[in-house]
């Protein structure tokens, strides 16, 4: 016997383990060997991360494609895995480190460190993929990987190598995303512009061959600047071609103050006349912009910071390349040299006031970029790292979207592709971390380098020379070792840490010293590959050939170029062929107001709170019956704790069937019903299983929810399991027998519709309706999708169907009117049809009983003080007159009426005023769209009830 209530927590954890035990995840089950295979890779967390309700969605959406495949019959592999989240886990394991006390990475070296962050990963790597296990994801965990896992890794070197042989991975010296704090490069994603009130200084720069005089402007041309320490990096002024205040000032030259260096004036179009000064210094190591701006006219870059931004001029050869020595460069060099950027920055101001070269400063908000998990000011700085020519290979992948090889849904998200891919930069693959996969590149010192070189000299070739290094690029050191021997046949080849100990192994021993470069990879280089490497590329797998190219890709917006598209261009090059042919991306989940999550703001949902008190079955349906396509989800507990309450009727539903002896009969045919309500149900669920279908299959996740959501709710508990208790009870044995037949076979089918987005519940109730009747066959999860063909009856449809709208009118009546709950009313049916008086013949007693009337009868007209209600074939006349007090309802919904048109005056006001437009964040001008539409049905209710009574009185 059911339990009276459901309870999520008793059940979830075991029949996962009862899925896993039954190995129904697994890829490859033998009664599937000829079936089609689908395939959908994972977006691999984090090994650092917690489930976050962003997860949530995205797996819930993957997880009820993969069920509702494999119970289509298909191979189903859901391949799961992790990335090893280069930054994020170096950072984990460093502050463990701090707060043992024990020593820090670089006191206990590479290897050490390295060894500690894996036993890192075993012991607590494994958060994110059972808590996945939590929201019920049926991934075949038995082919879990990780990116740094031997194979995966076997993959990146091997594609490192290869790109590089083809001349598409090089080394540049370009700007980067450079983060102070953690000393590495990073990618625009982890880089989070944030609003900050500044400053915008407008400096004046002296003509040469002028007497800079601060009260004549034609002594000099003022620059507008939010970042004045980068002055000292300034190599040129650029002006806009057509801006006529300076065509005259181009080709002539300024003097940097403070430091002496003589710069031109360029006409160049990045110059913008109508911002600032329409002047702009360019500083081609310290901003993307004037880096482009100095290639085009051949400038040279000066780098004025050292990697942890703090201010190096003393030694710095680039910084002092044709700059006169005066007595400013020399206070200059003396007060600036070693300080932090923004304390440099104060005290250059300074002497620029001192001198009268501040003309202005202005307030000014700007999106200052933030590394996201250091929290300090990401600098764009100039150094030497491995690119990718991300040019080259984005031509196949934009081809293949355009010839329709791969497809995106929503299809808009085509442009975002598109946009990012034909204006795409070289992709910058080196960090400069210990955690990753370290690049497979080996030095050595070459004979020039150390020609009349002092032994003090080489020891410090590293800082010296250290782009000129000459190097091989092969999988393994082994190979490295014999590359470099064969080159120098005459000497050792011995493995160092670095060029200094390579410079002094030359010197002493007259061997070659060969070392590795210490950086590693993007991790999103080796994501890049995730769709192939996963199945076992660069091995010819079984797998590979099986489940390669895969079928949808689900992910987020924000990651479409970051990983999608590096992996249509991974893909193409290395299997020849597209990596999935759809990619389904889904909105953000916001709060209830619309507002993105951020622990700032205090407004995270936590998905596994969520889970905890209501279920993951009503999580997965909330998520899954708010995913309209382009709409981003507005979530509340409210919405959950609904959708709890819709598990909650379908169970007790079930319980329902129970205790009416509702039970499986193994040869049940649904065509074969005689009864007309039963007609009317088996139809209505071939409907709902085509709709569920149709929905999931076109990713209108939303749609197959509210399928399944009324066909359970509205259709099979308020309708047929009411309409049904006549039958039930009734004395006609065969009309009884059919009915809790029909009752069960219904039951079955929600079932299997409802399991890929409700699987927890749907399981359970599988199991416990099985220890009654037939045996059943498998798991739900290993279950048939419901065929469903020739079952829809339109005579059964129409009679139900007039039967449900005359109760349903009349309850709307009762409630619109306050008819009091416990008030039998009578109906008259005025003019109706001889079908119409059949049909209340047949169903008078139901009808009475739902609709709680006193009694049905036939007019010719209606009566006097009646509320009249059109139905199909007949006119409902419901006599209230004696019942409520019509002048005084008439009254109250004019009251009602009334209010409810002063809200919509005032939203009105609000939406049609550009100045609330133009100020107010998104997320609140949608609310009161919301509430405007909300505001409107409710209004055209209380109308449609207006109406009736002023048509009774």
């Amino acid at each position: 016997m059911l339990e009276k209530t459901y309870r999520p927590q008793d059940v979830e954890a075991r029949l996962y383990s009862l899925w896993e035990e039954a190995g129904a995840f697994a890829c490859g089950r033998p009664e599937r060997a000829d079936a089609e295979p689908f395939c959908i890779v994972i977006p691999p967390p984090n090994v650092t991360g917690s489930l976050h309700m962003g997860h949530a969605l995205n797996n819930t959406i993957q997880d009820i494609l993969v069920r509702f495949e494999r119970m289509r019959g298909k191979d189903v592999l859901w391949q799961p895995g992790t990335d090893h989240a280069g930054i994020a886990t170096q950072m984990v394991v460093e502050r463990q480190l701090m707060e043992k006390g024990e020593p820090n990475r670089r006191t206990m070296g590479r290897a050490a460190f390295i060894e500690r962050v894996w036993a890192w990963k075993e012991e607590s790597g494994g958060l994110i993929t059972n808590q996945l296990r939590r929201l019920g994801a049926s991934c075949d965990w038995s082919r879990e990987r990780f990116t740094m896992d031997e194979g995966l890794s076997k993959a990146v070197l091997k594609v490192f190598v290869e790109l590089y042989r083809k001349g598409l991975i090089y080394k540049d010296k370009r700007l980067v995303n450079w983060d102070p704090k953690l000393l590495t490069a990073i990618s625009d994603l982890e880089v989070v512009p944030v609003e900050t009130r500044g400053h915008l200084w407008h400096l004046r720069y002296p003509l040469e061959e002028k007497c800079f005089d601060p009260d004549n402007p034609a002594t000099f041309i003022t620059v507008a600047t939010t970042r004045p320490e980068t002055m000292l990096g300034d190599v040129a002024v650029a002006v806009h071609p057509d801006d006529e205040r300076y065509r005259r000032l181009v080709g002539s030259h300024v003097i940097l103050p403070l430091v002496g260096r003589r710069m031109p004036i360029v006409a160049d179009e990045h110059a913008d006349p109508e911002q600032g000064s329409g002047a702009v210094k360019i500083t081609p190591a310290h901003d993307v912009n004037d880096f482009e701006v100095g290639r085009r006219h051949g400038l040279s870059p000066i780098n004025v910071l050292d990697p942890e931004a703090r201010i190096t001029l003393k030694d710095n050869a680039a910084f002092l390349k044709g700059v006169p020595q005066s007595e400013d460069l020399v206070k200059t060099i003396a007060a600036l040299d070693g300080l932090d950027r923004f304390a440099a920055r104060q005290r250059l101001v300074a002497m620029m006031e001192e001198r009268g070269l501040v003309e202005k400063v202005e307030d000014h908000v700007m999106a200052v970029p933030y590394g996201d998990r250091s929290n300090v000011v990401i600098e764009p700085y100039l150094t030497d790292q491995w690119y990718v020519d991300a040019k080259t290979l984005a031509g196949p992948a934009i081809e293949a979207v355009e010839q329709g090889r791969t497809v995106f849904v929503p299809k808009n998200w085509e442009k975002t592709y598109f946009e990012w891919m034909r204006n795409i930069q070289p992709w910058c693959i080196s960090r400069q971390l210990w955690w990753g996969h370290q690049i497979p590149a080996w030095y050595h010192i070459s004979h020039h380098e150390l020609n009349d070189l002092s032994p003090s000299d080489a020891l410090h070739l590293g800082e010296i020379r250290k782009d000129l290094h000459p190097f091989v690029v092969v999988e393994s050191q082994e190979e490295a070792i014999a590359a470099i021997q064969e080159r120098f046949s005459s000497l050792q080849v011995e493995v160092v840490d670095g060029p200094e100990q390579a410079a002094k192994l030359w010197l002493n021993e007259r061997a070659i010293g060969i070392w590795r470069d210490p950086d590693v990879l993007d991790t999103w280089f080796s994501s890049a590959l995730w769709p192939f490497s996963t199945l076992g590329w660069p091995e010819e797998t079984p797998e590979l050939k099986r489940f390669y190219p895969t079928d949808v890709l689900v992910t987020a917006f924000d990651i479409i170029f970051f990983w999608v598209a590096r992996m249509m261009m991974m893909g193409l090059r290395f299997m020849h062929e597209v990596p999935f042919r759809t990619v389904y991306i889904h909105a953000l989940v916001r709060d209830e107001k619309g507002q993105k999550m951020s622990k700032s703001k205090g407004n995270v949902i936590d998905p596994l709170r969520l889970i905890d008190e209501y279920g993951a079955d009503a999580l997965r349906f909330t998520l899954a019956a708010m995913a309209a396509q382009g709409r981003d989800i507005k979530l509340s507990a409210g919405r959950v704790e609904g959708y709890r309450n819709f598990a909650t009727k379908l169970w007790n539903a079930a319980r329902f069937c129970e205790m009416n002896e509702c039970v499986r009969v193994a040869d049940f045919d649904p065509k074969a019903c005689r009864e007309i309500l039963n007609r009317w149900v088996v139809g209505e669920a071939e409907r709902a299983a085509k709709a569920v279908g149709e929905g999931i299959e076109t990713h209108r996740y939303n749609e197959a929810a509210a399928a399944i959501y009324r066909f359970v709710w509205n259709v099979f508990c308020d309708w047929y399991v009411e309409l049904s208790k006549s039958e039930l009870s009734g004395e006609d044995s065969a009309a009884r027998a059919e009915t809790r037949a029909a009752a069960a076979w219904t039951l079955d089918q929600i079932l299997r519709l409802l399991h890929p987005f409700m699987p927890f519940l749907t399981e359970e109730l599988w199991q416990r309706t099985g220890e009654a009747g037939p045996a059943r066959e498998s798991l739900l999860i290993l279950a048939d999708w419901p065929a469903l063909d020739g079952l829809a009856d339109a005579a059964a449809d129409a009679e139900i169907g007039w039967l449900i709208d005359l109760i349903g009118q009349i309850r709307s009546v009762r409630m619109e009117m306050n008819v009091p709950a416990g008030a039998l009313i009578p109906l008259v049916l005025v003019g109706g049809s001889e079908e119409a008086r059949t049909r209340a013949g047949l169903h008078g007693e139901t009808i009475r009983r739902l609709a709680r009337l006193e009694t049905i009868s036939f007019a010719g007209a209606a009566p006097q003080g009646a509320v009249q209600l059109v139905l199909d074939g007949a006119t409902a006349a419901l006599p209230l007159s004696g019942i409520i007090d019509l002048k005084a309802e008439q009254a109250r919904l004019e009251r009602e009426i009334a209010k409810i048109d002063g809200e919509i005056g005032k939203i009105v006001q609000k939406l049609e005023n550009e100045n609330f437009i133009s100020r107010a964040p998104e997320h609140v001008i949608e609310e009161q769209r919301e509430r405007h539409s909300d505001a409107e049905h409710a209004r055209a209710r209380l109308s449609e009830a207006l109406k009736r009574l002023q048509g009774a009185a």
